[in-house]
């Protein structure tokens, strides 16, 4: 269990320096000249002191040997698009917790990650709906992400960490990059992947508890009919079935969320 509490931890010292250092930067009048209403920015504050509280109390439950906040560097430059950039760092732990949960044996373990991840959920659920006006939510289904799945996502805004911090249970991946990045359902997509050659190559989307799949053929591949809501993507090596999803062998590359919205009149068709 400990090693997965470490990696729950390495998140959350991202997650509390991230709205602590835009807290830090954007004050009330920024946010108010961004068009936020005071509530807004209140509510960050809130969220803010929870990932510290988290922070707080997972280090308590690792002992001495938990893992030290890293370096970071955010790409934001104002309230909005610290905003928007808050909808993939939330949405990353959310799907991070989900997708850890069976790897915990020590049933108070498990019930503190149910906890933290319920706050989390609220969390992202509060940033789509309220403050960048989207969807509160992507299906009847959480996503669940691998830790390397989930690490992929993160990893771009660490830029070193302590010596001391003890290894993660992740696999490093290669980036991803899609053109365009928010594409439609249904649409082609041009893919690449650092150092990496396509060929041969699936596209994979993990959308609730499914993952489906698209071949890629000369760097570009068509989406999935029918997706909704976020949705993470990655290169793999093997079709994805319902019974033969990716693991850290079989993925070639780091994901990419993708928000396929869901309006308010929208039939739910997410898979399970």
């Amino acid at each position: 269990d400990v090693t997965v509490l470490q990696f729950a931890l390495t998140l959350e010292h991202l997650e509390s320096a991230f709205y602590h250092g835009a807290l830090e930067k954007f004050d009330a009048n920024a946010f108010a000249s961004a068009g936020f209403p005071t509530w807004v920015r209140e509510r960050y504050e809130q969220i803010a002191g929870h990932e510290a509280s988290h922070v707080a109390f997972l280090t308590k439950a690792i002992g001495d040997n938990a893992t030290k906040p890293c370096t970071y560097s955010f790409p934001y430059t104002d309230p909005k698009s610290f905003a928007a950039l808050s909808l993939s760092i939330e949405g990353v732990g959310t799907a991070a917790y989900t997708g850890a949960a069976h790897l915990l044996s020590n049933p108070d373990d498990l019930n503190a990650a149910g906890s933290i991840l319920a706050t989390e959920a609220r969390q992202t659920s509060w940033i789509h709906a309220a403050v960048n006006k989207g969807e509160p939510w992507s299906g009847a289904y959480q996503t669940p992400l691998t830790p390397s799945g989930a690490y992929s996502l993160a990893s771009p805004f660490i830029k070193s960490c302590p010596e001391s911090n003890p290894p993660l249970p992740v696999k490093a991946f290669p980036g991803l990059t899609i053109s365009p990045s928010m594409p439609k359902a249904g649409s082609t997509i041009k893919v690449a992947v650092d150092k990496f050659d396509t060929v041969g190559m699936f596209m994979a989307y993990y959308s609730g508890l499914s993952v489906l799949s698209s071949e890629i053929q000369n760097g570009e591949t068509v989406i999935p009919e029918g997706l909704q809501g976020v949705v993470f993507a990655g290169v793999v090596s093997e079709k994805s079935t319902q019974d033969k999803t990716p693991t850290d062998e079989t993925m070639k590359s780091g994901l990419v969320a993708i928000d396929f919205g869901l309006p308010a009149d929208a039939k739910d068709t997410s898979p399970m």
